[in-house]
């Protein structure tokens, strides 16, 4: 469906079939009935007292008031970017691959419900009819499961109003007597206020983290290091607002026995409001995989892009380029645009020779730094020399919210207020044998599924001829008598055949 589509449906022009149907039952939604259900699967992860945004969503006495507010921010999903839309998911829906773990965004049909439910005066409806709910009594709740190991940042205390500091938290033992390795990693800021009865506020103060694993006989890795230098061995970076991360089934990481998580780069911005003074520390939650497991593939970062950058002031619309050229085919496992505070969409692009195919585009709101994680069958498989092409747009004026003085050059660095053009991509590197035999499976998957291959070029491609086999016309008469002595001219004929159906 087209962004001209969704818009009609959103202003209830006739010919989309979902808003015909309310249309013609005139049946106006309930919070009970239609509402609520919306609010636990999309909104109150976040929308919860111990959770990052600044209200909650637990109750219709807590939703009723904000009931235009929601209608105005779920339909920015059909904004320029998708800016300030909630639930805080960018993918461009028109665009390249949709098939994502762990999609929180909103269909159309429901963005249509919500504003016809706070046009008709946001109704409760019969409170029976709402669902059980959810409990978000536990703020260390983990989205990926319960970790069978958590390691934890030193606790540090931030002041309510300071300047931003970066810099190395050295590295914390992991505990282990054994190798293992993760199946899943996933962040969480753990905050104590110092004032009593203070509220969090939906601001948190770990901005980012980058870590590396290093084993009981390696260097000491804990100096510091930029945002942009997530080495192969290490956890994807903690940002606010991004989701976790769950490797691929056979390329678990490995944790070392008697190793350490190095904590390289950590970005601390205070909350910036009176009595949000605090003591906060940042763990990190990790699935194991089963003793005697054993990875047969290694995922790890093909983080590019550009460090020359230059945001003019009070300049819309600003467009960079960024190319990756791969060193091998490649099983693309996730798709993570990352700007900074000017930045507005990125998208990705697949350069086989006369070939390009968009990936994905996606939105940009530094308020939350979204993962996509393609799901399993879905990932891009990229043959070796592929370029991988990055683009990114940003807008550096008053319209942009996050942009503090649009007056000002912007340029590249790990302040929020700098600039960053970064892809923080994860694949699997693949042989040539491992690679044909993903492009098969993958044409197998997608003929019982009856889809377009996007992101598998190879799919399209019909299958390598062999070549036919060649016969001597003077074979052995059947009666068996020898044939004729061939002349001596023709007596290298087998080894040039030989070296044809080599060299094909």
């Amino acid at each position: 469906m087209t962004r001209f589509m969704r818009t009609a449906a959103l202003l209830g022009l006739a010919g989309i079939p979902f808003v015909a149907a309310l249309a013609a039952t005139d049946q106006v939604p309930t919070y009970s009935k239609d509402i609520a259900p919306i609010m636990q699967t999309s909104c109150q992860r976040c929308h919860n007292p111990n959770s990052v945004a600044p209200t909650s969503f637990l109750t219709y006495e807590q939703v009723r008031p904000f009931a235009r507010e929601i209608k105005r921010r779920t339909a920015l999903k059909y904004a320029p970017a998708s800016r300030g839309v909630m639930p805080p998911w960018f993918l461009e829906a028109n665009i390249g691959i949709q098939h994502m773990e762990d999609d929180i965004s909103l269909s159309d049909a429901q963005i249509s419900m919500i504003a016809k439910w706070a046009d008709n005066g946001a109704p409760r409806g019969n409170p029976a009819d709402e669902p059980k709910p959810l409990s978000f009594a536990d703020p260390t709740t983990w989205q990926l499961g319960k970790p069978d190991l958590i390691v934890s940042t030193p606790t540090i205390f931030v002041a309510a109003i300071a300047a931003d500091w970066g810099g190395s938290f050295g590295k914390t033992p992991l505990g282990l007597d054994v190798d293992r390795y993760a199946k899943s990693s996933e962040w969480q800021e753990q905050t104590s206020l110092k004032t009593a009865g203070a509220s969090i506020g939906g601001r948190f103060v770990f901005h980012h983290a980058t870590t590396s694993i290093s084993g009981p006989d390696d260097e000491d890795q804990d100096a510091e290091q930029g945002e942009s230098s997530v080495g192969p061995n290490s956890f994807p970076i903690h940002e606010v607002g991004r989701n976790g991360d769950v490797f691929p089934e056979d390329a678990g990481k490995l944790l070392p026995a008697g190793g350490f998580i190095n904590w390289g780069s950590m970005h601390i911005h205070s909350a910036g409001s009176a009595g949000s003074e605090r003591y906060a520390r940042l763990d990190v939650g990790v699935r194991l995989h089963p003793l005697g497991y054993k990875p047969t593939r290694q995922e790890r970062p093909y983080t590019f892009g550009r460090t020359e950058l230059q945001m003019d002031p009070n300049t819309p619309n600003q467009r960079e380029d960024a190319y990756f050229v791969a060193p091998s085919a490649m099983k693309l496992t996730n798709f993570e645009p990352h700007l900074h505070t000017t930045g507005v969409r990125m998208c990705l692009q697949a350069i086989i020779g006369r070939s390009v195919e968009t990936l994905n585009c996606s939105g940009y709101d530094h308020n939350w730094v979204r993962n996509y994680q393609y799901t399993p069958g879905y990932e891009p498989l990229i043959p070796k020399g592929t370029i991988l092409h990055a683009i990114s747009w940003t807008d550096n004026t008053a319209s942009n919210n996050d942009v503090m003085d649009p007056r000002n050059t912007s340029t590249f660095g790990n302040s929020s207020t700098s600039n960053m053009f970064i892809m923080f991509n994860l694949a699997e590197f693949l042989s040539d044998e491992d690679y044909a035999k993903e492009v098969q499976m993958r044409k197998e998957f997608l003929a019982l599924t009856h889809q377009n291959p996007i992101g598998c070029i190879a799919c399209y491609l019909p299958p390598a001829k062999k070549p036919a086999p060649k016969t001597d016309a003077k074979a052995a008469p059947k009666d068996g008598a020898a044939p004729a002595t061939a002349p001596a001219a023709k007596e290298e004929a087998p080894d040039t055949k030989v070296k044809q159906v080599a060299g094909n």
